[in-house]
């Protein structure tokens, strides 16, 4: 059974894309920027984009009855893989803070992201 899964507390995608979409136990997100769902404001330094997009995924986590501690696998993509530091800090806390440990991941910098954001993140949970 497929399930989409849509939650106004997460930014709606900007193109042919759903928020996440649940298969049984397993929920795949598509890749979240930072936008803020109330004022659609990105804000311009990386910690605050990359809360901003952790803050989002667990409102979509949330909407589809998962948890922070469900996640398996996360995909970063940056534009600045010198700021590794950085989001590795803001995302470190977010999972200690969630008492989660930490997931499988993978990090990779791109050229370039929608709205020109410096970050995007997706995700792959799992429930048993």
């Amino acid at each position: 059974m497929k399930d989409i899964i849509n939650t106004k507390n997460a930014p709606q995608p900007i193109g042919p894309y759903s928020q996440a979409i649940q298969v049984n136990n397993i929920l795949i997100l598509s890749g979240q920027i930072p936008i803020d769902v109330v004022s659609n404001y990105i804000p311009q330094n990386i910690s605050e984009q990359t809360y901003l997009v952790l803050v989002n995924i667990k409102a979509i986590l949330t909407q589809a009855k998962f948890q922070i501690k469900d996640i398996i696998k996360t995909t970063i993509f940056t534009t600045d893989l010198k700021k590794i530091d950085i989001i590795n800090e803001i995302y470190t806390k977010f999972f200690i803070d969630n008492k989660s440990e930490f997931p499988a991941r993978s990090c990779v910098e791109v050229k370039s992201l929608p709205k020109n954001v410096k970050i995007e993140i997706e995700a792959i949970a799992y429930q048993k």
